[in-house]
């Protein structure tokens, strides 16, 4: 008898913690955004932390009730001269000290929210939430700031008091590769090369950078072409599905494959890693992208693998 009675409750468990763990419900891309009403009714959580991207111009004009400031440079590794790659991230340390005073802790849940500056600065945010180990409890916001305001939703002008956050050490995950990690598979089985850039820099039609940081021409051999505007869309959201799954699968990206990322500096590579996690890939970042590859003067091609 009790025996059958442990049977039922556990069973009886079992079934309310699957109502009680939305989390692992739905698709990789249900996981991965939020849409403003979603974030509407959880404003007065004491454990979100809004995270808003941008600069302080936009922030004061209006922001989301409670959003903190952040800008690309609050996640980046700080410049080491003239000759330091312009975007890459930080020790785990300084990252942690710099997430805690934007509030985040080891029980918050956070929205990252795309503003003017780019989808691409948001999703760049958010790889390095998922690297240092949160990015199960990290989405991004549908449609940004802009969509938040067109909802009819609340704007702030002022900025909240943030208390620092109580966060354990960030153990990182190995989800950044370098130059010799990329030249051994690109054309490796089970792994896609794919450059985030715009198609004439892949094509070579147009090199990139500044005048003094210049890149050369063309792309990293073996990559394939998924540029992050063609996964994304104006209005600060992923593309559709289906379109995000047929650009990734005309360029050779099968299931399975473990998608390697890389744009100028590794900041619209970001856009297009985030979509490929929407797909449920795995991936990694190539940080150094391809201002670091001309720099090493590695490689490069015209053609389409």
């Amino acid at each position: 008898m009790e025996a059958v009675m442990m049977r039922m409750i556990l069973a009886v468990l079992a079934l309310t913690l699957a109502f009680a763990a939305p989390a692992s419900a739905g698709s990789p891309r249900d996981r991965l955004v939020a849409s403003p009403q979603w974030l509407a009714k959880r404003l007065a959580d004491p454990d979100l932390v809004i995270l808003q991207v941008g600069d302080k111009a936009g922030y004061a004009a209006g922001h989301i009730p409670g959003a903190r400031l952040v800008s690309l440079a609050d996640v980046a590794a700080p410049a080491q001269g003239p000759d330091s790659l312009i975007l890459e991230m930080p020790d785990a340390e300084t990252l942690r000290g710099r997430l805690a005073a934007l509030g985040v802790s080891d029980r918050s849940r956070i929205v990252v929210v795309p503003t003017k500056d780019g989808i691409q600065s948001a999703t760049r945010v958010v790889f390095t939430l998922d690297m240092a180990g949160l990015g199960a409890r990290t989405r991004l916001l549908e449609g940004g700031l802009p969509a938040w305001s067109a909802a009819g939703l609340p704007l702030s002008s002022e900025a909240p008091v943030v208390k620092p956050g109580k966060l354990s050490a960030l153990k990182m995950r190995p989800m950044i590769v370098d130059a010799a990690f990329v030249q051994r598979h690109a054309d490796a089985k089970g792994y896609a090369v794919v450059d985030a850039r715009a198609p004439e820099f892949y094509s070579g039609a147009k090199a990139g950078g500044t005048p003094a940081r210049p890149h050369r021409a063309g792309h990293i051999p073996g990559a394939r072409s998924v540029p992050f505007v063609s996964v994304t869309t104006p209005d600060l959201t992923l593309a559709p599905a289906d379109e995000v799954a047929a650009r990734f699968k005309a360029a050779g990206v099968k299931p399975g494959d473990t998608v390697i990322t890389y744009c100028h500096v590794g900041q619209q590579a970001s856009a297009t890693l985030f979509a490929a996690r929407s797909l449920g890939l795995k991936v990694l970042l190539y940080d150094g992208s391809y201002e670091d590859w001309s720099r090493r003067d590695g490689a490069v091609s015209a053609d389409a693998p």
